[in-house]
């Protein structure tokens, strides 16, 4: 597949997760393609970014009311927010102050970028189940599991996004593989994409919606 390098003009979207990495390239992938473009930091010194079309809101997400206040009038929200290990319970809490911020801004479509640990290598088989998964890595996983089944039982039109089982910054391509809920490998077995056209797939879908309350996988 080919990521477009066009989207509808000035779509208005929020952005939440800004300061990471997914969450940067999302918003640089948005603005590229003519979103108007709303993120909300906690902290705006640790983003640098500058665009005519991107407005700055500071407020934590995980307070309440903050989601819904920086959403009104966009369009969709798309939320690339994370942790790091050991802090994983703090994903699922904000899945559902997502949820709740963006139906109470009257957005119905949510698209998530979220973890790889749930995706099947085998019928039944998670990848994050696989005897060489690391287990310091496991209670992440399992946080991203518990957010997913929550995301996948709201009534918003959301879409789940996993990055392959490798995933770092590289460059834009616009060439890369959509699956479904299997990992996606090459014919060596492995399981990549770059941060860069990770988030281009996020803005196809965003452009283009193929997977309304359902989950897709990019991979090369």
């Amino acid at each position: 597949m080919k990521g477009r390098e066009i989207i509808m003009e000035m779509m208005k979207i929020l952005v939440l997760g800004a300061e990471g990495p997914v969450g940067r390239h999302i918003v640089k992938e948005a603005l590229k393609r003519k979103c108007e473009v709303t993120v909300l930091l906690r902290d705006p010194s640790l983003f640098n970014e500058e665009h005519a079309a991107l407005h700055i809101r500071t407020g934590d997400l995980l307070a309440p009311g903050a989601i819904a206040s920086a959403a009104v009038g966009c369009d969709a929200v798309l939320s690339a927010f994370g942790s790091e290990p050991g802090e994983g319970p703090l994903l699922p809490e904000a899945a559902r102050l997502i949820i709740e911020g963006t139906r109470e801004a009257g957005v119905s479509r949510l698209i998530i970028a979220g973890g790889s640990g749930t995706l099947l290598t085998a019928p039944g088989v998670r990848l994050m189940d696989s005897p060489d998964y690391p287990e310091e890595l496991l209670p992440l996983a399992q946080a991203h599991a518990d957010a997913y089944d929550i995301f996948a039982q709201s009534d918003l039109e959301w879409t789940y996004v996993s990055p392959a089982a490798w995933i770092e910054p590289g460059r834009r391509t616009g060439n890369f593989r959509i699956g479904t809920t299997l990992l996606v490998t090459d014919d060596e077995g492995h399981s990549r994409i770059s941060v860069e056209d990770f988030a281009a797939a996020i803005i196809d879908e965003l452009d283009d919606p193929n997977f309304i309350r359902s989950r897709f996988t990019v991979a090369y």
